[in-house]
């Protein structure tokens, strides 16, 4: 992603890059491989997948790196909603990159697996609401990435597919856990045995993506989403999360119980007295960063 991808605003834009992070992977990658854009005063964090030139193939620094940088989001206090995206016009991400994996031994292919297992259970425990917008193709493991997100907004150009039944491999990334909550469990299915993707307009019908946007449009639609989920409760929306997280799958009563300790602890929060105090003086409330 250029500078100029990203919506320009009245606020100043942080950007961390090498000194933060690490210098390029490799000799093509004239960038590090993920970017981090702190906009909105420090609330909203756009994570990019930066290796437009490999359709944002995942190597193992980018797997590290974005590992990193995700627990580096984590605890900054002054993060609340991380959006995580692609750079250039073409991919969101195609996947791990199997041309890195041609000259890997089976342990050190072994070792990528439990390296970038690490990164998508990072995503997946992330506090913090974190939302995938998609703004080109999403292959094999970026497209287990998204669905690792708490939900998916895309350009129209974009497309999801799961291919690795067709070299061989089950997908292990997450995807036959997630498709069949995101999509009919037989179209999840059929995609997961045949390799076929579907677009994004076929993912916006049955469900899988939340909005489509033209791609010139998409950035601003997800710093419209994530400037709105930043105004709420920290406190509220992480509790939230949580109760939906958590309860999914769980006998009703189990999953109220989930719920009901979630909404105690922004009961006796001071947010909410700050928002209802706000409401009924007709201002806009302030509340505070989560604690981590």
């Amino acid at each position: 992603m250029t500078d100029q991808q990203i919506p320009q605003t009245e606020q100043t834009t942080e950007r961390w890059r090498a000194l933060d992070f690490g210098p390029p992977s490799t000799a093509e990658d004239t960038e590090p491989v993920v970017l981090l854009d702190v906009v909105e005063d420090g609330r909203v964090a756009i994570v990019t997948l930066n290796r437009p030139h490999a359709d944002n193939a995942i190597s193992t620094e980018m797997g590290a790196l974005l590992t990193e940088v995700l627990e580096t989001v984590a605890v900054r206090t002054a993060v609340r909603v991380v959006v995580l995206t692609g750079a250039g016009d073409r991919a969101f991400s195609v996947g791990s990159d199997l041309r890195q994996r041609k000259s890997m031994t089976k342990e050190q292919w072994l070792r990528q697996r439990q390296d970038f297992d690490r990164t998508l259970y990072t995503l997946r425990q992330l506090r913090k609401p974190v939302f995938a917008a998609v703004n080109g193709i999403a292959y094999g493991g970026g497209c287990e990435v998204a669905q690792s997100t708490d939900f998916i907004i895309a350009s129209r150009q974009a497309v999801f597919g799961q291919p690795e039944a067709m070299l061989g491999l089950a997908a292990g990334g997450g995807s036959p856990v997630f498709l069949p909550r995101l999509l009919p469990p037989g179209r999840a299915l059929q995609m997961l045995m045949t390799g076929d993707p579907i677009t994004a307009d076929e993912a916006y019908r049955l469900g899988m993506v939340n909005e489509l946007h033209d791609r010139a449009d998409l950035m601003e639609a997800a710093l419209r989403i994530a400037r709105k989920i930043a105004s709420n409760s920290p406190t509220a929306v992480q509790a939230v999360k949580h109760a939906a997280r958590s309860g999914q799958g769980e006998p009703v009563e189990q999953a109220i119980a989930i719920m009901m300790e979630a909404h105690w602890r922004s009961a006796v929060h001071p947010d909410r007295v700050e928002g209802i105090g706000a409401f009924n003086d007709d201002r806009d409330p302030v509340f505070r960063d989560a604690d981590y």
